[in-house]
């Protein structure tokens, strides 16, 4: 039996309850069974948001992710307040342009990058989130073409079809960040 238990964090505006309902589409296209649970503070705009994500070839019984395989960390806030939960050797894939510290943790993969920086540069301000995800699903050996471009017709709605290249776009420059 295979389950990956997900953690995103970070700011509200940073595209992570996004980030997290792409990749339980992205499960369900894969025939998987998934959970999502969307977690933010009453402000959303700037506030914090997390979103758990389980991902696993049996039925999942609870959605509460309280030790993460995978944790993304898009602020210091978020890794600050996550870094210990994660499971032993777990990843830990964070923003660099925003968090600076390194992971006090040993027993972690840790992925830095710089995802902020390279979504401005790239004049896609709104898709670190997804530059990010383009790093994890390449890291998990997830980013099969077929199975993203479904989970992103799911998450992306006909009326803005228009950004289906940008995040393609920035899924494959997060690859290869």
């Amino acid at each position: 039996m295979s389950t990956t238990q997900f953690l995103f964090s970070g700011f509200g505006g940073q595209g992570i309850l996004f980030a997290g309902k792409f990749v339980a589409y992205k499960g369900l296209t894969d025939g998987k069974q998934v959970s999502w649970l969307p977690s933010y503070g009453p402000e959303m705009r700037g506030g914090t948001a997390s979103c758990s994500v389980i991902v696993s070839d049996e039925p999942v019984g609870s959605p509460i992710v309280s030790k993460p395989d995978v944790l993304v960390a898009m602020n210091l806030p978020s890794l600050d307040k996550f870094e210990s939960a994660v499971a032993p050797g777990g990843i830990i894939f964070m923003d660099s342009t925003l968090i600076e510290r390194d992971v006090a943790r040993t027993d972690v993969t840790v992925y830095k990058v710089p995802a902020t920086r390279l979504a401005s540069e790239n004049n896609m301000p709104t898709l670190a989130n997804m530059i990010l995800l383009g790093k994890i699903l390449s890291v998990l050996g997830e980013d099969t073409p077929e199975s993203v471009d479904a989970a992103l017709k799911k998450v992306i709605s006909a009326k803005r079809a228009d950004m289906m290249d940008v995040n393609r776009k920035a899924l494959a420059l997060g690859a290869e960040a």
